[in-house]
């Protein structure tokens, strides 16, 4: 079984959207690429019908992985956060204790993650040492470079 994912109502309506789109839209166009291949004559030289069948199944799994992950989806309102510790979807405000460098990221669930965008997973390292902290704390995570120090500055939404 799957862990819980975590994700706004946004994104889990995109997995919705993206679902639907498969389910209406690719699978029956793998279904005719694979009926027009057939129709091209004997299947075992037929890398056109192989070709097709191998990116059916591979659609089949896509399907079955975004399903897998729909369920397991918890939807977290941002209204109803706790903001005296990190947790899924609050913003926080971290300084590098090494280099003194600020830097301020909202932990999200895996689906979510951009790093660009200042969004880290909570399974992820330095997510994963944030969590349950308050402000003040120092959160020290495991990196391949040794281990990081971070002070917990702000949490907010």
């Amino acid at each position: 079984m799957s862990a819980v994912n975590y994700v706004t109502q946004e994104t889990f309506e995109k997995m919705q959207a993206e679902l639907q789109h498969m389910r209406a839209v690719d699978r029956p166009a793998a279904s005719r690429a694979i009926a027009e291949a057939r129709e091209k004559g004997d299947l075992k030289e037929n890398a056109e019908y192989d070709a097709a069948k191998e990116a059916q199944g591979l659609l089949e799994a896509k399907i079955k992985s975004l399903e897998s992950a729909i369920a397991n989806s918890r939807i977290v309102d941002t209204n109803s956060i706790d903001t005296s510790k990190v947790s899924i979807l609050t913003k926080v405000k971290i300084t590098n204790l090494a280099t003194k460098k600020t830097v301020e990221y909202t932990i999200v669930g895996e689906k979510e993650a951009d790093l660009k965008a200042g969004k880290i997973s909570a399974t992820s390292p330095i997510g994963k040492g944030l969590i349950g902290k308050t402000v003040g704390d120092v959160a020290e995570v495991q990196a391949p470079t040794g281990i990081l120090k971070f002070k917990i500055e702000e949490i907010g939404v």
